[in-house]
């Protein structure tokens, strides 16, 4: 096969495209934030010849803004026209004239029902089960950036528990059941009893569900540092009793959210608890699945890991994180999803679909041809969903697009929706044959799991936590080290997982021309140095998250200029007797 038919096929053309994508977007929002900044810039020098003109205020202007004051204070008393007189018909020309009635060519509309206030037990449950997946956040990518190091210098530790073997299972479980299942689950119980209007059944039981799940991630780490676990099988390196604790916690969460939606106060069920839901079952499925006694051996061991493995990507973070978006994507915006019918679409054909790729990291191998082929027609499928709802999202976006350049929160949204188009067809271009049989076995999968995990799951989770924290304790986080996050977070996992795929691609090409297997690892070397930057940035990027969130959970004082006569009259009154301002 020659190297020049390479870019001539379908799964390297998409993926070329796929990079190319994010890379326009990002310089894009750069522009954006750009202007943002210079605004920023403007605005500072504005507050300061305020400040300056508020010194020299004559008592002339002040007596002009009493006055405008008394002026804008006025309120008409809605009689000025009929007088205070009862109505009356002395003519008998008028019926009912001292009644009002309604016009009848218009439709009564239902009346909005009063957001009630967040239960103080609620708040700090949420904020518990956020703190500490933040927590191994923090955790876990710092063994990742270790593992990243690693990588430049493979000798910086003779220590066994250290070794890359026991800490890179303890990064990935510590990011996928730390970090990410717990950022979800407590977020969800904000949305499952918001939209369905009514109280989470017990707080009690999300408490026991967050002591479970942090106690596996505890146990899980130490013993996979010590060198006990589950034996090859990727991403469920814990032993059974471990994931037996998570499941658990999974489960009666589950029965919350259940009871929590039996009782909610109209039929319909919103689209979002569609999908929490069918996650948290589903990743009960997949656990029982994957450890399942009389399945761990010979070819039907792989099969079982094929399908875990995907499955708990595809079904557990990404179906339950979607359903946060069709939440939050419409609250942010103050507008319904663009359509409810595409995000059932997404729905339904995610699971028909997702549910059969998992064999697809297997071609080539000794599992039947037929299910190497139902596994790439299932990838090809699932751009039936993602289509749908990337489109859902985005149309949602029409008509609001001015909104990002004064957020700190959409950017991670449109990331997150970017990286599901790119990252999801990405993994539909690796499943076909071709494209296999270069990038198998790489770092080019490494690169695709950052793509997703990170720039879909994370970067989500990331705009949630933004969106919810702050009206859970009225605090804001810094907009300057927000904005820092998410370019560092962004340059991080570009540099990350861009030159990981060109190297990977070299990788693949050197092994199909028969080369020797040492040239190819001298070859990644560099790859490797620019994998352990970005690891540097993206790292540095959640210890900025991690001090947001703790400045949103404590107490801030935020300044802005004053506008209003009031508050002019009021700054020069503090101003006069010299109050800090």
């Amino acid at each position: 096969m020659e190297d020049s038919s390479i870019f001539s096929q379908a799964g390297i053309i998409i993926t070329v495209f796929l990079i190319a994508v994010p890379v326009l977007i990002a310089t894009v929002i750069a522009v954006m934030r750009g202007r943002g900044v210079l605004q920023d810039h403007q605005d500072e020098k504005e507050l300061k010849k305020f400040r300056k003109r508020l010194r020299k205020m004559s008592p002339e202007e002040i007596e002009k803004l009493k006055e405008r004051k008394k002026e804008l204070e006025y309120q008409l008393e809605n009689d000025e026209l009929s007088g205070k007189s009862a109505p009356k018909d002395s003519k008998g020309l008028i019926d009912n004239v001292a009644s009002a009635e309604e016009l009848k060519f218009i439709e009564t509309k239902k009346k909005a029902i009063p957001r009630p206030n967040i239960e103080p037990k609620l708040t700090r449950l949420i904020l518990w089960f956020l703190a500490t997946a933040i927590f191994w956040l923090v955790l876990g990518t710092t063994i990742g950036e270790y593992l990243g190091i690693k990588f430049v210098a493979p000798d910086v530790d003779q220590v066994s528990w250290l070794s890359f073997g026991r800490l890179r299972p303890v990064h990935t479980n510590m990011v996928f059941w730390g970090w990410a299942s717990l950022a979800m689950i407590g977020l969800a119980y904000y949305v499952v009893q918001r939209v369905s209007n009514v109280r989470v059944h017990s707080l009690k039981i999300g408490f026991y569900s967050l002591i479970l799940i942090n106690a596996s991630v505890i146990i899980g780490s130490i013993c996979l540092m010590a060198g006990i676990n589950n034996g090859g099988g990727e991403y469920r390196e814990y032993i059974w009793p471990v994931m037996a604790l998570f499941g658990v916690g999974v489960f009666i969460s589950l029965l919350n959210f259940w009871k929590t939606i039996a009782n909610r106060k109209k039929k319909e069920i919103y689209v979002s608890n569609w999908y929490i839901v069918a996650a948290m079952m589903y990743v009960l499925v997949i656990a029982f699945v994957a450890y399942w006694p009389t399945w761990q051996t010979g070819l039907g061991e792989t099969i079982v890991q094929g399908y875990y493995m995907h499955q708990g990507v595809g079904m557990w973070f990404m179906l339950l994180t979607l359903g946060l978006m069709y939440y939050f994507l419409p609250q942010q915006l103050n507008k319904p999803i663009y359509s409810y019918s595409l995000g059932i679409l997404a729905f339904w054909t995610q699971i028909l679909f997702y549910t059969l790729i998992g064999t697809h990291h297997f071609i080539f191998s000794a599992i039947p041809w037929w299910l190497q082929t139902v596994a790439i027609v299932g990838s090809m499928g699932m751009v039936i969903p993602v289509i749908a709802g990337t489109t859902n999202f985005l149309m949602t976006f029409k008509g609001s697009w001015h909104k990002l350049s004064s957020s700190y929160t959409l950017p991670f949204y449109l990331i997150g929706i970017i990286f599901y188009f790119t990252g999801s067809l990405q993994g539909t271009a690796e499943a076909f044959r071709f494209t296999n049989l270069i990038w198998h076995f790489t770092d080019f999968t490494v690169a695709h799991s950052h793509l997703t995990m990170y720039g879909i799951i994370t970067f989500m989770l990331w705009g949630f936590i933004y969106t919810l924290v702050p009206r859970l304790t009225g605090k804001e986080p810094p907009q300057i080290i927000v904005g820092a996050h998410f370019w560092l977070a962004l340059i991080g996992l570009m540099f990350y997982t861009v030159p990981l795929m060109y190297g990977s691609t070299l990788r693949g090409i050197m092994w199909m021309d028969l080369k020797p297997f040492i040239e190819s690892v001298e070859m990644m070397a560099p790859y490797w140095l620019w994998r352990a930057i970005g690891g540097s940035l993206m790292w540095l990027s959640h210890l900025l998250f991690a001090y947001n969130f703790y400045v949103m959970v404590k107490k801030r004082i935020r300044k802005k200029v004053p506008k209003s006569p009031v508050e002019i009259l009021k700054a020069k009154e503090q101003l006069d007797k010299n109050i800090n301002y």
